[in-house]
């Protein structure tokens, strides 16, 4: 159920990062999970678990890894 629950967030987490940088609306669903899960360990592991938690990420170091995450990833696109 843990699974579960990290992949939902994970894709919330991700739409609203591409909602943020207006670069999320060709991405998909998969993308938005992805982009959540992974922008959510890589904003923990820089800025560290701080604020509140939901499915054993903390919200905002999440987001912010997302955002860089989506940000990175549209501007490597749009080179290609």
């Amino acid at each position: 159920m843990g699974f579960i629950w990290s992949l939902i967030v994970g894709g919330i987490i991700g739409a609203i990062a591409g909602a943020i940088t207006n670069k999320g609306s060709s991405m998909g669903i998969i993308a938005n999970v992805v982009a959540g899960l992974v922008g959510s360990a890589l904003g923990q592991a820089l800025l560290g678990s701080w604020g509140p938690s939901i499915a054993g990420m903390a919200i905002v170091p999440s987001l912010i890894g997302a955002i860089i995450l989506v940000l990175i990833v549209a501007f490597f696109a749009r080179k290609l």
